[in-house]
């Protein structure tokens, strides 16, 4: 077993990533990577973590990059979910790695949902 110290000095290392991923008490938007297998065969490892790398390289404050296991429909995976206090949740499929500029632009920073991303009724 680690001792104190170490485990204390592992968190301030790991501090940075924990604000983007974690529970960070301040965040208000939420990014949400469906990870469940069929993600990641889709492709979902890649558009999480350029999610990540997006949002830290922009120095966006109150998002939050998570992950969650099934989003329901496999065949549109890669599936993201944004979530913004008081409004609606937008759920984006077939992500790429390219496509994350775009929705971090567009709707994380400007409040412009990617509409050619979103899921549709027609989906299928």
């Amino acid at each position: 077993m680690k001792s104190i110290e170490e485990l204390k000095a592992i968190k301030a290392r790991m501090q940075s990533e924990i604000n983007i991923r974690g529970a960070n008490g301040d965040a208000d938007t939420r990014i949400v990577v469906g990870m469940a297998t069929c993600g990641i065969a889709a492709g979902a490892r890649p558009v999480l973590n350029a999610f990540l790398e997006e949002i830290q390289s922009k120095r966006i404050k109150g998002v939050r990059v998570t992950q969650a296991g099934c989003l329901g429909m496999c065949k549109l995976e890669p599936m993201v979910e944004v979530f913004v206090p008081g409004k609606e949740k937008v759920t984006y499929v077939k992500i790429t790695p390219e496509k994350v500029k775009k929705i971090v632009a567009d709707h994380i920073v400007n409040g412009k949902i990617v509409s050619e991303y979103v899921i549709t009724e027609n989906a299928q």
